[in-house]
């Protein structure tokens, strides 16, 4: 459960622009935005060791993030929405947080874990899975962190659906029901064309074919 709540002191971002969000990535920030309802989003920028150490906690994406800005005394719970990485060095280029009320719902993608080994898998089907993740609705301290769905009961044409989730108290699916989760099938087999031979000709046909210009040329 997403029952992880992290403080993070951070300051308020008046600059904005590449430049300046260049400048500040190399003093060790992250610039950042956090959006809140009813309220205009807020520009502010957090250390960037601090908030990679939240980020990769035991809730990670899913921690209850109490931002403590500058000039305020209460933090202000947040979620991770969305964030910006440098592929080339793994640093996080920008973050976007979504403020929360830890009494009202949220609903959050949460990541699907295969448990087991099919039966099917054992009778030399593969195991698909077709869809990795589920949003889920729930209060920001009760959002599971991953849901587990056991597979090892699948034979060889069977598959699971969303429908077959277990989730904690409290939290619910919004995804259609009926969404494929994974599925165990015969393996597919590729199909090799058989080559075919070109007909030779015998060498009786092949020396008339030959000769046939040459009893013409003698016919004229």
């Amino acid at each position: 459960m997403a029952g992880e709540r992290i403080r993070l002191q951070v300051q308020r971002r008046d600059a904005k622009g590449s430049a300046a969000s260049r400048r500040l990535r190399r003093e060790g920030f992250v610039p950042g935005v956090l959006y809140g309802k009813g309220r205009e989003a807020q520009a502010f920028a957090v250390p960037e060791r601090e908030l990679r150490s939240a980020l990769t906690s035991e809730h990670g994406m899913h921690a209850i993030l109490d931002l403590l800005l500058e000039g305020r005394q209460q933090p202000q719970h947040a979620v991770l929405k969305e964030y910006q990485l440098d592929a080339t060095k793994a640093r996080l280029l920008h973050v976007d947080l979504q403020e929360v009320r830890l009494d009202q719902a949220i609903v959050v993608p949460v990541p699907v874990d295969l448990v087991g080994t099919p039966e099917g898998v054992v009778q030399g089907g593969v195991v698909s899975q077709i869809v990795h993740e589920v949003h889920v609705e729930a209060l920001p301290m009760e959002v599971p962190d991953r849901l587990a769905l056991d597979v090892s009961a699948l034979v060889i044409g069977e598959g699971v659906r969303v429908a077959d989730l277990v989730l904690p108290p409290g939290a619910k699916i919004v995804d259609d029901p009926d969404t494929v989760i994974a599925t165990v099938t015969h393996p597919t087999r590729a199909v090799v064309a058989e080559e075919v031979e070109a007909e030779v000709p015998a060498e009786g046909e092949a020396a008339s074919a030959a000769g046939a210009p040459a009893e013409a040329e003698s016919a004229e």
